[in-house]
């Protein structure tokens, strides 16, 4: 994959981490598995439509999947890939500054 299609993936997941409910829903399906946005209603104080709209941009970013399911009931489960890609991208900046922070604090001392 090339470095502006990382740049691309990483911040479909940033922005999609950016609010908090999405979070939440992450955190929640990582933790019970699988589940509807029903299901995830009960858990969460989101209202199941407010879930729905939030599990479509969780799929967009690719942090999720949808899963057909009994009776047409789709289930959603965490896709961790786009967020790996995510982590490397922020260890690539970490190490871009810790060369300069390091001389700077070298400089300093």
């Amino acid at each position: 994959m090339e470095t502006t299609d990382l740049e691309a993936v990483a911040q479909e997941v940033f922005t999609a981490l950016a609010d908090p409910s999405r979070r939440g829903i992450l955190a929640t399906l990582a933790a019970h598995g699988p589940a509807t946005a029903t299901d995830l209603a009960a858990r969460l104080p989101i209202t199941r439509q407010a879930i729905a709209k939030h599990l479509g941009l969780l799929a967009e970013a690719g942090l999720v999947v949808a899963e057909p399911g009994e009776r047409r009931r789709v289930r959603y489960r965490v896709d961790s890939a786009p967020m790996k890609i995510a982590q490397q991208f922020l260890g690539a900046l970490a190490r871009d500054w810790d060369g300069p922070l390091a001389a700077l604090q070298r400089q300093l001392d």
